[in-house]
């Protein structure tokens, strides 16, 4: 008889420092999460709040790269995946730092009187397309349930003064989450735009806003070098995470 453990397993993506299970979520383990848990400057946060967290992989991620003393909150309407998140995060090593909360995170961030120095998602970015095969898949990928201006608000409510909020999206949409944002009072401070190949244009970009004016700092990332391997640049960024760097 196979271990319960060893069949688990299977259905998720095994870290150097913690499993990710993800059989009961709509979205898996991807590069845009491991790209925006790596990314996001993490230095002076004190408080951590990931919106939509899925299966908690960026949060997880997060808890991984701050100090002891950082508490983390993570939000997820779906059901099914809240309860996938507690479990994954109870499984690590920092189960007595992580909350999960099921719950729409416009009627909770209501409630809510913490504010938070780093607010991190990996938010729905499709206003229409193809219908999912799931009705949750439906709800993680599209901006249906939570709209990119509501998502900012919700942030901006939330957020210190000297906070970070991060997001990853597509390029082709990033231009406009930008304009709405710096038209709510947002500044950008911080953009990688990331491509698969160094010989390809960018298909993602990692954004971070604070309500504090200052120096915007932009580069690139290709996650690929021309000989299909792993650039030095995202082994850098990543390889506190992957088992095989």
């Amino acid at each position: 008889m196979s271990h319960p453990k060893a069949q688990l397993r299977r259905d998720g993506f095994t870290f150097k420092s913690f499993f990710i299970a993800h059989d009961r979520c709509a979205m898996k383990v991807g590069t845009d999460g491991i790209l925006l848990g790596a990314w996001a400057p993490v230095s002076r946060a004190k408080r951590v709040l990931d919106i939509g967290t899925g299966s908690g992989l960026v949060a997880l991620m997060l808890a991984q790269r701050t100090p002891e003393s950082v508490s983390i909150d993570a939000v997820e309407l779906d059901e099914q995946a809240a309860s996938q998140a507690q479990d994954n995060a109870q499984a690590s090593p920092w189960a007595g730092r992580f909350t999960v909360h099921h719950a729409d995170i416009l009627a909770w961030s209501a409630g809510q009187t913490v504010r938070y120095d780093l607010i991190v998602s990996n938010p729905p970015f499709f206003t229409q397309g193809v219908k999912c095969a799931t009705p949750e898949r439906e709800q993680a990928r599209y901006t249906t349930t939570l709209d990119h201006g509501a998502l900012l608000e919700c942030a901006a409510a939330l957020i210190t003064e000297e906070g970070f909020f991060c997001v990853i999206l597509p390029i082709e949409i990033s231009d406009a989450f930008v304009q709405k944002a710096l038209g709510m009072g947002w500044h950008l401070r911080l953009r990688t735009d990331v491509a698969e190949y160094e010989n390809r244009l960018p298909h993602r970009a990692l954004l971070a806003f604070s309500p504090a004016d200052g120096e915007c700092f932009t580069d690139r990332l290709a996650i690929r070098g021309a000989d299909q391997r792993y650039s030095e640049s995202y082994t850098a960024l990543t390889q506190a995470f992957y088992l095989f760097m």
